[in-house]
């Protein structure tokens, strides 16, 4: 049984991109998925799909996205917030991450966001990961 599915999922992108790996395989969580669409939206990764597994499990594949000296986009994906210490922040303490170059991942009511998109909502939440 996996504790943090959220944890796996960024380990595994990130391993992937430490070996040039064209797609990463991933388990299948709603949460996952909004974490993944907003680094879509941002320009992280080319795109992803989900595949129907064996055994009625679901599984994500995810397509990374290199520059043109075959270097990972991703520089740092961290995860924020664990099952045993939960983050949470308000609207304003979101505003920016590494001057505007990087991105953090945040669950509030309106779904899994990006903290531009959240700090215009002035919705706060739980803090997911951070990425740049």
């Amino acid at each position: 049984m996996m504790n943090d599915i959220i944890a796996d999922a960024l380990t595994r992108i990130r391993n992937a991109a430490m070996r040039k790996l064209e797609v990463a395989t991933l388990l299948h969580s709603n949460t996952v998925v909004g974490i993944l669409s907003v680094l879509e939206k941002k320009g992280y990764i080319e795109g992803f799909k989900e595949v129907d597994g064996e055994k009625n499990k679901k599984t994500i594949q995810v397509t990374l996205k290199y520059d043109d000296n075959e270097r990972s986009v991703i520089n740092e994906l961290k995860r924020v917030s664990t099952p045993g210490r939960r983050v949470y922040k308000n609207a304003s303490e979101i505003k920016t991450f590494k001057n505007g170059y990087g991105t953090i991942i945040v669950s509030t009511n309106k779904g899994v966001i990006a903290n531009d998109e959240a700090f215009a909502a002035n919705v706060g939440g739980e803090v997911l990961c951070t990425v740049w």
